[in-house]
């Protein structure tokens, strides 16, 4: 588990062949409105759903439920150059990805599969992956939304926060108490389909990053879900979330590396056409060791990242691989995306040099997912067990 023998980095044609089409397609597609869509808080609609039709969407789900049938490594390579330019629609990508249609596709029945797996890895609609909530963050155990159980169906109230995709989802997976005396072991996850009666839609969040995502509260007051619309065994829920979670801090530490590589890339060509004291800034020493040490630490972060999926694809166990790259790699992308916005000096403050924003995109990937304590915790539990 802890040698890395035999892991081989190298990249196949087909691999290659997905990195080029995700580069092509946020190049050309999601590079044009970006900053638009920052300033305005608008969701990338158009884009998404080309996403889902180039197959981004469902990337690692069989195709006979709608996706691609691709390896971890493939994901985390297409997320990278998405993010490098939109980690907005990134994020997108990834709680679909990692949590929602990895979630159904491990624990769901053949009827949750072919009812919602389908149009979810298709692209044909998006999911929400409803854990957080105002009392309950890292501390996910404290759920108090309830799902009381009425026989053949559960009765849903409470209220999630944070929740991506939250307007634009057509269904969502959500974890709710049924059984309060026997705490996180009583959690279910419940699929909960939009435009039931007492779902609510709250209001959308001002973030500093990431804001063309759509962040919302959900409300849920007496909305009755079906027990067929349960995944997995009662009280399955916490587990399935915390094993989901794991996944879904690939698809985060892969974010991270985007945003990190984009802001580089950025600064490597603004340093090569800004000039200063009657040369380039890159011929000057001091840039120069800013992006030594810029590329180092983003190689350290690829090669976790490709560890994780590697991990994941070998079927290892990938709860510690998978902390180590989202701690790392989200502090190199904070880390770099402040350098970027140094080396650009002025020209780093303002939108147009797209910098400004990935440092605040940054951010985020430190806290959402597990926060960098929350990962450390994990790390040093498996290094003690």
């Amino acid at each position: 588990m802890h040698t890395i023998e035999g892991v081989n980095f190298q990249l196949s044609e087909e691999h290659l062949a997905v990195r080029d089409a995700a580069r092509d397609f946020a190049q050309n597609d999601l590079l044009p409105g970006v900053i638009e869509r920052d300033i305005q808080t608008k969701f990338p609609k158009e884009e998404i759903k080309k996403m889902g039709e180039l197959g981004f969407m469902g990337m690692m789900i069989d195709p006979q439920y709608g996706g691609s049938g691709m390896d971890t490594l493939s994901y985390v390579l297409a997320m990278e150059e998405i993010c490098k330019v939109d980690a907005s629609a990134g994020v997108a990508m990834s709680v679909n990805n990692s949590l929602v249609c990895y979630g159904l596709n491990q624990y769901g029945t053949e009827e949750q599969k072919q009812k919602y797996l389908k149009p979810l890895a298709s692209g044909q609609i998006i999911g929400a992956f409803c854990l957080s909530e105002p009392e309950a963050g890292s501390d996910a155990t404290s759920q108090k939304t309830t799902a009381e159980d009425m026989g053949d169906h559960y009765l849903v109230n409470g209220t999630k926060n944070w929740i991506t995709n939250g307007e634009t989802s057509s269904v969502c997976l959500v974890m709710a108490q049924t059984h309060v005396e026997l705490k996180h072991k009583g959690i279910n996850c419940l699929i909960i389909e939009k435009g039931q009666d007492g779902f609510v839609v709250g209001k959308k969040e001002d973030k500093m990053g990431i804001r063309a995502s759509d962040t919302h509260s959900l409300m849920f007051s007496d909305v009755k879900v079906p027990k067929e619309n349960r995944i997995g065994p009662e009280g399955f829920g916490f587990k399935f979330a915390m094993t989901t979670l794991n996944g879904g801090r690939i698809g985060i530490a892969a974010q991270a590396l985007g945003i990190a590589a984009g802001a580089f890339e950025l600064s490597v060509k603004y340093t090569k056409e800004r000039k200063a004291f009657g040369k380039t800034i890159s011929e000057h020493q001091a840039i120069q060791f800013k992006l030594a040490d810029m590329k180092t630490k983003i190689e350290a972060a690829r090669l976790l990242v490709y560890k994780a999926a590697r991990d994941k694809d070998a079927g290892l166990d990938y709860v510690e691989s998978a902390a180590m790259a989202k701690l790392f790699a989200s502090e190199v992308a904070m880390w770099v995306t402040t350098e970027a916005v140094q080396i650009h000096g002025g020209y780093g403050y303002v939108r147009e040099f797209h910098v400004e924003r990935m440092m605040r995109d940054a951010k985020i990937t430190q806290i959402y997912e597990g926060t960098s304590e929350i990962q450390r915790m994990v790390i040093a539990r498996e290094i003690l067990k």
